[in-house]
């Protein structure tokens, strides 16, 4: 018996991997950002989390080097649109470049670490067909609270408009080391009625129960949405950084792929 199993979980592998077809990729091979894959955030929002960067479209905090995209949170005290705050970041975003309905996401990078450091693999709605936060949704693939390095958090946010809406997602540690150390891959596989989250290639959560007050179930996640890489400084999730915080905060992306059933 045990002469057929390896062969098994060999084919297994096999089928799974020939079940997907590659649709959108960035490998980040180039000397500079592709902008017909990416556009670049440059605001002082604060996403209405208590965050305290500005997000620029400067090299420092948004660049290509060395085969990775490299965001990078500063203590700078920079200054964008008559707004200045103690923390420069950078944000980047797929929206109107690459839009999907259901598929598998994965992310092969290295998260920043440290108090107050907030590093987040998103997706947002496109369209927002039902309208604004949280009435259309979030999908929140790979969340790290930088003062807790070992434990990644997945989560949707759904139901109504704010203040109206929930949240649904649960939370997986690493049994030796931190994301900061290493490489993983983060991702989801998305369909109707269920997303699975994968660290490795390995599921470790599933969802299949959301709301929205405008439309019934599988609503809100039967809509395109798009991706975003950002690191975030403070904010209610993390908090303040502290002096011992390190700075530069280094987000490295080896690649991102996107797939669809075949």
């Amino acid at each position: 018996m045990r002469y057929w199993f390896i062969p098994f979980l060999l084919l297994t592998a096999q089928v799974k991997a020939a079940d997907w077809k590659l649709v959108w990729s960035d490998e980040f091979n180039g000397s500079k950002l592709d902008y017909s894959k990416w556009g670049v955030s440059v605001d002082a929002f604060g996403g209405g989390n208590q965050e305290m960067q500005l997000y620029t479209d400067r090299s420092k905090n948004v660049r290509v080097e060395n085969g990775r995209l490299i965001l990078e949170a500063h203590r700078d005290n920079p200054n964008v649109q008559g707004t200045q705050r103690p923390f420069s970041s950078g944000r980047i975003h797929t929206k109107h470049r690459g839009d999907w309905r259901y598929g598998k996401v994965e992310i092969r990078a290295k998260l920043p670490t440290g108090k107050g450091i907030w590093p987040a693999i998103w997706m947002l709605p496109t369209d927002e067909k039902y309208g604004t936060w949280a009435a259309s949704d979030e999908i929140d693939i790979a969340e790290l609270n930088g003062a807790k390095p070992a434990e990644l958090l997945g989560t949707l946010h759904h139901g109504g408009k704010w203040p109206h809406n929930r949240s649904s997602g649960d939370k997986t540690k690493l049994a030796s080391g931190t994301f900061g150390n290493r490489f993983h891959t983060f991702g989801i596989e998305w369909s109707e009625g269920e997303i699975r989250w994968t660290l490795d290639g390995k599921p470790w959560q599933t969802q299949k129960k959301w709301s929205t007050r405008s439309a019934p179930f599988p609503a809100p996640f039967d809509q395109r949405f798009h991706l975003l890489l950002n690191i975030a400084v403070g904010g209610r999730l993390v908090g303040a950084p502290t002096d011992t915080t390190p700075f530069p905060a280094r987000m490295e992306v080896d690649w991102v792929r996107v797939y669809q059933r075949k």
